[in-house]
């Protein structure tokens, strides 16, 4: 009897529906910015990808729960179960989390997807993280960065920097900047603007020309110096609290995974064609747009790789990333160069492999 009674209550237990979980999502980005568009693309379809009697996400654009720079504590206390951000905004609490968002002058938006999907990166992302109790899925890449936007002084040679406070992101960045001779400083996004406006900086980068132009910066700049050599490519995604995804099955893990690959597949062909057409559109607001010359570039790829193993060697960790990276660079050159130039990008004269690998160790 006793048996038939524990057989009985299995059974119910089997069939009776496992409870929902509903997460609780922000971002970085607020609704003004191009940028969360991402964002909004890998929620619309992770919710329709994975059974609503399994997960649903309710999404709330940046600022709207917490501030920007508190996103990443929110999602590692628990406070909320997922957060979309940009890995360089976490560089202080460890350095490696500046190449997992960003290189000087080294990876394009191919070479992320590349060594994300085939060589190893997808692991070091979830190693990062993970000393933090997060998961972490990348979903969004974009090619290189607009590059400076200046109010009253353009930026048409290296020496043009000289003095110029610009806002700019990203730690190996600043130390470039610094080596060229202008001044980093550090703001949110929603900050620049006004900022700008205001004369509190001289110039400012923030990413992609479309993004850029989301934000208003053909009002308040004249001038516009490219490439974005400070940002060749950069990446986005989703903190995800380690608990909340161990609480999902691995069905639905896999569909959330199955939803980043696509989001970052689309999020690359989407930014192109955004940014071809913001291109146009500063062109029409009467932005001077300048290039640096190739010697200029060349000087900056000898500093970059410079400032690269500087900051690689202060830490283990960020040396082991940026050693994975220099490794797909070394291993991929072999077919690429030889597929040239019909093949994807260029081959960057970088840092040197061997010390950073010493740095790792």
């Amino acid at each position: 009897m006793k048996h038939l009674l524990t057989t009985a209550a299995l059974a119910m237990a089997t069939a009776s529906p496992a409870l929902s979980e509903n997460w609780t999502m922000t971002s970085t980005w607020p609704s003004s910015l191009e940028l969360i568009e991402i964002d909004k693309h890998w929620v619309d379809l992770a919710n329709k990808l994975v059974d609503d009697d399994k997960l649903t996400i309710e999404f709330y654009e940046g600022g709207s729960l917490v501030p920007a720079g508190e996103v990443f504590g929110a999602v590692e206390s628990g406070t909320i179960q997922a957060g979309a951000d940009w890995p360089g905004y976490w560089a202080g609490r460890d350095s490696a989390f500046s190449p997992l968002s960003t290189t000087a002058s080294l990876f394009n938006a191919v070479d992320y997807m590349n060594w994300i999907q085939e060589w190893g990166g997808a692991e070091l992302y979830n190693e990062v993280y993970g000393k933090f109790g997060m998961v972490y899925l990348p979903y969004g890449v974009t090619n290189n960065e607009s590059g400076f936007r200046t109010t009253s002084q353009p930026i048409r040679t290296l020496e043009d920097l000289a003095g110029l406070r610009l806002r700019l992101s990203g730690l190996e960045q600043g130390k470039l900047l610094e080596k060229l001779g202008g001044n980093q400083v550090s703001m949110a996004g929603g900050e620049i603007y006004q900022s700008l406006e205001r004369g509190v900086i001289d110039g400012a980068e923030f990413s992609t020309p479309n993004v850029d132009f989301s934000g208003g910066f053909q009002q308040v700049t004249n001038f516009w110096s490219t490439p974005g050599w400070h940002q060749s490519s950069s990446v986005f995604g989703v903190m995800i609290n380690k608990g909340s995804w161990d609480a999902l099955d691995e069905e639905t893990q896999e569909r959330l995974q199955i939803a980043a690959d696509a989001t970052m597949l689309w999020s690359l062909s989407f930014t192109e064609r955004r940014a071809t057409e913001a291109y146009a559109q500063f062109q029409e607001a009467g932005t001077e747009i300048t290039r640096l010359d190739d010697a200029a570039l060349e000087r900056v790829q000898q500093l970059a790789n410079e400032t690269i193993e500087e900051v690689a060697c202060e830490n283990p960790l960020s040396a082991k990333v940026y050693a994975s990276q220099l490794s797909y660079l070394q291993d991929y050159a072999t077919w690429r160069d030889a597929s040239a130039p019909f093949n994807l990008g260029r081959t960057p004269n970088g840092p040197d492999l061997a010390t950073i690998q010493a740095c790792a160790e």
